[in-house]
Formats: C-alpha cells, sequence, structure tokens
C-alpha cells in the first residue's frame, strides 16, 4: 500500500513537473503608432502634425496633376511635330519630377521626425510602458513587441496583439485624471 501510494505521488509530481515545463512564453505584440493616434487625437500637435502631413499630401498631388498636364501638353506638340516645344517640355517635365522626388524624399524625413518626437514624449512613453506592463503581468505575457519597428515579426495572431486593450486601458486612466 505504502509503495501504490508513493509511486502515485510520483507519477503526479511527474505530471505537475511535465505541465510545469510544457508552460509556453507567451509574446504579445503592440502597434505603437495606432496607440499613439488613437489617445493623443485631441492634442494640438497631433492636429498639427496631420494638417502638416495633410498639406504635404495636397502640395504632391498638386505637382503630380501639373507634370500630368505638362505631358499632355507634350503629346500635343508631338502630334503638330514641334520639335523646340517638345525639348522645352521634356526638360522641363525632367526638372519637375526631380523637384518632386526631393520634395517628397524631404517631407517624408520632416514628417517622419516629428512623428518620432511626438512618440518619444516622456509623459506618453512613461505611461504607455505603464499600462503594457500592467498588461502583460496581468495576461501573463513574458514579452510584448512593437509591431511597427520590428521587421522580424513575419506573423501574428491576432489574439496576442493587445493594441485595442492598451488603448481602451489609457483612455480610461485619462479620464480618471
Amino acid at each position: 500500500m505504502f509503495k501504490k501510494t508513493i509511486i502515485t505521488a510520483l507519477f503526479f509530481v511527474f505530471l505537475a513537473g511535465i505541465a510545469y515545463s510544457q508552460q509556453i512564453t507567451r509574446f504579445a505584440v503592440v502597434d505603437l503608432p495606432s496607440v499613439y493616434t488613437a489617445f493623443f487625437m485631441d492634442s494640438r500637435a497631433v492636429r498639427e502634425f496631420e494638417e502638416r502631413s495633410a498639406r504635404t499630401q495636397s502640395d504632391i498631388d498638386r505637382m503630380s496633376r501639373e507634370i500630368q498636364d505638362l505631358r499632355s501638353r507634350m503629346a500635343d506638340a508631338i502630334l503638330a511635330e514641334n520639335q523646340t516645344e517638345i525639348l522645352r517640355l521634356e526638360n522641363l517635365i525632367s526638372r519637375r519630377q526631380e523637384y518632386l522626388r526631393e520634395f517628397y524624399q524631404t517631407r517624408t524625413a520632416e514628417l517622419e521626425r516629428q512623428r518620432a518626437q511626438l512618440m518619444q514624449s516622456s509623459s506618453f512613453l512613461n505611461q504607455v510602458h505603464d499600462e503594457i506592463r500592467y498588461i502583460a503581468e496581468s495576461e501573463g505575457y513574458s514579452m510584448v513587441l512593437n509591431l511597427r519597428d520590428n521587421p522580424s515579426i513575419l506573423w501574428y495572431s491576432p489574439s496576442v496583439d493587445i493594441t485595442d486593450r492598451l488603448i481602451r486601458s489609457l483612455q480610461t486612466r485619462a479620464r480618471r485624471n
């Protein structure tokens, strides 16, 4: 009888050890730009960023339409066999395209810098990190990765995306303060 009890106890200890060793490290992902946009949408800095981004896009669209208009005029000049006009328009189109490329690259870099500055405000980061820590500890996640800044994430299940929960938690905290 004593032998059976010891064997049964060892069996249960063995099963508990297997169950414990089978515990999987849990990962979660967060889309920080989405959190930032949702949480700070009403802030003046974000509105200014969005306005600047919209103005830049409007300028790019306007310049693209101008280039398209010049191409249309060049097609007319080709049909009219006006070589001087064709050469003038080719030169103008080339210069405008180059300017558009430089404009796009410059403005995109400026907008990215501004976005990074907005996201790195210490109060925002502190709140986000505190909430991520709370969610991770309460739900048993061992690691939380930023979805946008991690190119090595090839796939993830939506069940590990805690972005919406983080946004709700930050909004609830903001209402309390």
